[in-house]
């Protein structure tokens, strides 16, 4: 199927996907798709099918809210698939205006977790009554009745309203494309029950056709052949293709433009359309600067609607230019003019964002929603050909009259019962307080504290490290509470390099006995560049370039082949946890360099001098 037929108002439905991270909303779309009859071979719908960018692929996540469209019967149902985690959630609160009910998926041996309640919240504050899918009940050890229970808690606890409690519920396995009104699914064999819960349960789009028109763009997307894509839906009136309209900013200017063409989805095409009316969802090209939160509107009645807000963000990193020796050998972008441009082109796409000039021309402030989202802002960038140097992530503070505010988390981990002790001795020092102990599973437990976020910089990798990979840890922002006080974090050294060169495996055969190593040999390296950890608290400054001593007398015993160990491997985001306040992360296409902030040693070691 190639077109999009337009259909009656009444007959459509915009419905979003919200979950938690991994309870199966992508893959319950993916079915959807498959069996909306659009597909001449619904094999060629792959898993996570929506998930078109690299690197939600990659990390098996949901990163950017997207639409498509499925017919069923003679509706057309507009599904917006949200992202999972509370790091995007400015992905979810602007696209939840485009539609009129939500699916809500929980996993039915997990129940609700941290970034159901943020979904949720979300969901109820704007208004939707939620449609309770009840997923993966396929699954070994199944709960739905605790699910269901631990998911009515939670509305009551939202203070849902008397209608919104009244949700229906659907059973389903996403993955083998089964739904059903009852926990056993025996006799089904299709999403049936799921489209007609919909078609059933949420409300046709509300506005009147022959109104002026209006249309908020709640996502941007960019298309080589037409340029920028303002993604909404119509509120009221209708739009055509080559009609002229007026485009209302959030600060009410008003310029006109021409509508080039309109573009409507269906499964994962893209098609062009000519007429689009009330309740619809379409992209719109041709109009220039439209932005997040603009209204198209008619150019003879230009009222915008109500600008979209969002959480403000709790997390801030310092983005500057790569000042390292290497600057320039690996990347495309080194400039401060392209790191700028490319940063606040970003923040118009993702309102979730703030970028800041610095007094440093060369250095930029960004302020995100937590370290994924950050970090996979950085990722991206460094795959486009861009390199940077990125300081240690910070928690943003606010001084009010009731005194100093910081961002609290609500901490959840799910781990074997024998890592408890650990676990908790770790989290006292970040000043975390416990709210819930509970069993989890055969030999699962379940903990649950409130923690300043600035406690939990650097905890996920020392969590994972601590329960040998068996731990699940998840988080919720709560807001802003008083300042806990000064954390007193265990010292840290690194192994510095002092000279410049290859590191050869004689040198690095004595570093190792300090510490644990990042490079192996043959990795060039620069004056302050840190090429390990430390078994000390203190910095060590090494000379891993040292070569071996060459004389005519042979010893047996030194001719034996040096044996390094495997280096430990860096990743961005493991990185990013791991700097100290006084170094930076170098990042590039093809490597990623802790280095101290100061190069140099000498100077180094007068700036200690002067801060102690």
């Amino acid at each position: 199927m190639d077109t999009l037929e337009l259909v009656a108002q009444s007959h459509i439905r915009n419905i979003a996907i919200i979950a938690h991270v991994d309870h199966g909303k992508t893959t319950l779309v993916d079915a959807m798709l498959r069996q909306s009859g659009i597909f001449r071979d619904p094999g060629q719908v792959g898993e996570r099918a929506m998930d078109t960018n690299e690197l939600e692929r990659e990390r098996g996540i949901t990163i950017l809210a997207k639409t498509t469209s499925v017919p069923y019967r003679d509706y057309r149902i507009n599904i917006v698939d949200t992202p999972g985690h509370a790091d995007f959630g400015g992905e979810v609160e602007r696209v939840l205006s485009m539609v009129d009910g939500a699916l809500l998926v929980v996993d039915a041996l997990e129940g609700p977790m941290p970034q159901t309640r943020y979904v949720l919240t979300k969901a109820l504050a704007a208004g939707l009554h939620p449609i309770l899918v009840l997923n993966k009940m396929d699954r070994a050890g199944a709960r739905p009745a605790e699910a269901l229970e631990g998911v009515l808690e939670l509305f009551m606890d939202l203070d849902a309203t008397d209608e919104q409690l009244d949700f229906p519920i659907v059973y389903t396995a996403a993955k083998a494309g089964v739904a059903a009104p009852s926990p056993t699914l025996a006799g089904h064999d299709d999403l049936g029950p799921l489209f007609e819960t919909i078609v059933a349960r949420v409300p046709a789009p509300a506005g009147d056709p022959e109104a002026p028109l209006q249309l908020q763009v709640t996502t941007l997307e960019h298309d080589d052949y037409v340029g920028r894509l303002g993604i909404g839906r119509v509120s009221q009136g209708s739009i055509r293709a080559g009609q002229t309209v007026a485009l209302v900013n959030h600060e009410g200017q008003v310029t006109r433009s021409r509508v080039a063409k309109l573009f409507g989805r269906v499964g994962l095409r893209r098609v062009e359309v000519e007429h689009v009316g009330t309740g619809d969802i379409v992209s719109v090209a041709g109009i220039d600067g439209v932005s997040i939160g603009d209204t198209i509107a008619d150019p003879d009645n230009p009222v915008g609607l109500v600008p979209l807000t969002v959480d403000e963000p709790t997390l801030t990193v310092l983005v500057g230019v790569n000042t390292s020796p290497f600057a320039g050998r690996e990347g495309q972008y080194v400039t401060s003019r392209h790191l700028r441009e490319r940063l606040y082109r970003e923040q118009e796409r993702n309102i979730g964002l703030r970028v800041e000039d610095t007094e440093n021309p060369d250095v930029f402030r960004v302020s995100g929603r937590g370290e994924l989202h950050l970090g996979i802002l950085l990722e991206t960038m460094r795959r486009e050909g861009f390199e940077m140097a990125v300081s240690k992530p910070e928690v943003i503070m606010h001084d009010t009259p009731e005194g100093r505010m910081e961002p609290y988390e609500h901490l959840v981990l799910d781990l074997p019962d024998e890592y408890v002790g650990v676990v908790m001795e770790r989290l006292g020092p970040r000043r975390a307080a416990m709210q819930v102990m509970a069993p989890a599973g055969p030999g699962q437990t379940r903990l649950e504290f409130h923690v300043p976020a600035r406690g939990l910089l650097g905890f996920r990798s020392v969590f994972l490290t601590d329960t040998r990979g068996y731990g699940v840890m998840n988080h919720l922002f709560l807001g802003y509470r008083p300042y806990a006080g000064p954390m007193t974090a265990a010292p840290r050294g690194a192994l510095v390099a002092l000279e410049a060169g290859p590191a050869t495996a004689y040198a690095l055969d004595n570093a190792q006995q300090r510490g644990v190593l990042f490079i192996g040999p043959m990795t060039p390296v620069y004056p302050g560049m840190v090429v390990g950890e430390n078994s000390r608290p203190q910095d060590l400054e090494i000379n891993v370039c040292k070569k071996k001593h060459v004389t005519n007398v042979r010893n047996t015993g030194s001719e034996e082949a040096i044996r390094l160990p495997t280096p430990r491997a860096l990743t961005l985001d493991g990185a990013l946890e791991y700097l100290a306040s006084d170094e930076l992360l170098e990042i590039t296409p093809a490597n990623l360099r802790i280095r101290k902030a100061t190069l140099d040693r000498h100077e180094r070691k007068r700036e200690r001098k002067a801060g102690s």
